[in-house]
């Protein structure tokens, strides 16, 4: 994307930030350049002063032996000595002869490096050919930086005894602190001037495009559900009034495209309750138009039974027609949801007075409290209530003890209530269809109980779930807010 193609806002937020971004990297580069060169004299210096220290201690030790002070003798000169020097210093000492042979070394407490037996031929060449006769090298061994300095020890005529190495670990750590300390405080100044940064380039952007924002804002709001109102901006340019015509004629299509969708989903809805309805109200018509039939081809008026016969015709056309006021109930009371009378009730007395209706005497109901007020209507209350304890009940096989328990809790301002059976449970492929109007696994019913209930429960901003085990049992949990 090319930066002529970016907005006038986006422009001056990003430069502004690449500013403080590009000042960032460069201090950061700097300071640890800067560490890195520090480190660097640090160390050297350090293993100078430690160098200068244990050669003085050597020699105090090469004045007061009692041994001859020849190459030979250096072993056992500082037979003992040497792990003392070692442990006052800190560092491990290596003795080697002139000719590179390792004489006597010292086991200091610090992370072992290897000790070469032999020095190298380019070592002792450098050694006798440099001006100071020393010698610094560097290398790596298993991650860690290690230098070793190479010297001659002397006797009191400067004549040269032996040669010296001193193992010394580039350890960071106080060095590293500091660094990390220092980028710390560093991020926050950065974080700092990047929030400033950022604050200047809303302010000045929201200055220069207020009319850009002010589309924008009407954009974000363009929703299908509701009515969008129009861009109307006076005295702008002609690029912008080109778009605000072209967002004015959208949101003239996405009304008529809405008009159309809610017109043919409300069809689409009339469609399936016309179905179901159809359907449902077949199932009792067929058995009474069979009744019927069979009363025409058997009616007999000198039949000694017709009064038992007339009786057993009529209980069936009665049953039926009782089946069909219940369909047309069930789907009226669907059509009704929500019709709310909210009052502040007492949950645990109206879910004690609903589970009344059930002659059960296995339904067990439970509360941590006497007295949970909410604000709820009470008849949608107990459609709630009995809806979930019936389904809980049908659940339960005739083969298994039933038993059936309701739980009301108050949790955290929210009112929870818990409708637990040991039935038959919820197949997996039956669970995403629990709610779903008219599905039912009974051979009766509409299957809109439990689409009312997650409907009444919504209503109050409420949630229903459930979890259930195959041949154990089904709990519903019910949550809504008390006010």
């Amino acid at each position: 994307m090319k930066i002529t193609k970016l907005s006038l806002r986006l422009r001056i937020f990003f430069a502004m930030i690449f500013l403080v971004l590009l000042a960032s990297i460069l201090i950061a580069l700097v300071a640890a350049y800067q560490y890195s060169e520090e480190t660097q004299d640090y160390h050297k210096q350090r293993l100078d002063r430690k160098e200068k220290n244990i050669k003085r201690h050597l020699d105090f030790v090469i004045r007061e032996t009692s041994f001859e002070v020849v190459p030979d003798n250096l072993p056992f000169i500082f037979k003992k000595e040497i792990y003392k020097i070692a442990d006052i210093h800190g560092l491990k000492v290596n003795l080697y002869d002139l000719e590179g042979t390792l004489l006597i070394s010292s086991k200091a407490s610090l992370p072992q490096d290897t000790v070469e037996n032999c020095i190298n031929a380019e070592i002792l060449n450098s050694l006798s050919n440099t001006l100071d006769h020393k010698f610094v090298q560097l290398r790596e061994e298993k991650g860690e930086n290690f230098r070793s300095s190479y010297t001659y020890i002397t006797d009191h005529k400067f004549k040269p005894l032996a040669i010296l190495n001193l193992p010394y670990l580039e350890n960071d750590d106080f060095l590293s602190k500091e660094l990390n300390e220092f980028f710390e405080r560093l991020g926050y100044t950065y974080l700092l001037m990047l929030i400033i940064a950022i604050a200047l380039a809303y302010f000045i952007s929201k200055y220069i495009t207020r009319t850009l924002k002010t589309i924008s804002d009407k954009m974000n709001q363009t929703r299908l559900e509701k009515r969008n109102q129009k861009i109307e901006i006076e005295s702008t340019t002609e690029e912008i009034s080109t778009l605000v015509k072209s967002y004015n004629g959208m949101i003239d299509q996405l009304e008529e495209s809405a008009v159309k969708l809610a017109k043919s989903e409300r069809e689409q809805a009339w469609r399936e309750m016309a179905k179901q309805v159809a359907h449902e109200i077949k199932n009792p018509l067929t058995p009474m138009r069979l009744t019927v039939q069979s009363f025409q081809r058997k009616f007999n008026p000198e039949d000694p039974e017709i009064v038992q016969k007339l009786d057993e015709y009529s209980k069936t056309l009665i049953q039926q027609i009782d089946t069909m006021s219940s369909i047309a109930g069930a789907f009226s009371n669907f059509a009704k949801m929500p019709a709310q009378q909210n009052e502040m009730l007492n949950v645990v007395k109206i879910v004690d007075l609903a589970l009344d209706i059930f002659n059960e005497d296995y339904i067990e109901f439970d509360s941590d409290k006497e007295e949970i007020i909410a604000n709820f209507d009470r008849t949608q209350l107990i459609r709630v209530v009995t809806n979930l304890v019936k389904n809980g009940i049908q659940a339960i096989p005739e083969d298994k003890t039933p038993q059936i328990i309701v739980k009301v809790t108050d949790n955290n301002g929210n009112v929870v209530m818990t409708i637990s059976d040991n039935g038959i449970g919820i197949s997996e492929e039956n669970k995403p269809k629990v709610f779903e109007p008219k599905f039912t696994t009974k051979s009766s019913g509409m299957g809109l109980g439990l689409a009312m209930v997650k409907n009444i429960v919504e209503t109050y901003q409420g949630t229903i779930t459930f979890v259930s085990q195959k041949d154990i049992g089904t709990t519903f949990t019910v949550i809504f807010p008390k006010k």
